[in-house]
């Protein structure tokens, strides 16, 4: 899976932290969210500029991040 077409890392966005691309959500944010028990269309409801394949490139990157 390419993680760069939904994900960038930009100094001049949130200060370098990883978001999705075009929007200002951060990795940590949808991480946090499904940690806490949201759904990826819970999570879609609430940030609308994400999509679902941009939830689920998240989870794959965390899943290869932590192995």
């Amino acid at each position: 899976m390419d993680f760069n077409t939904h994900i960038i890392r930009d100094p001049s966005i949130c200060g370098g932290v990883p978001v999705i691309k075009g929007t200002r959500v951060t990795l940590r944010t949808i991480l946090a969210s499904l940690a806490e028990g949201s759904s990826p269309e819970e999570i879609v409801a609430a940030f609308p500029s994400l999509t679902l394949e941009d939830v689920r490139v998240v989870i794959a990157f965390g899943s290869v991040s932590t192995a």
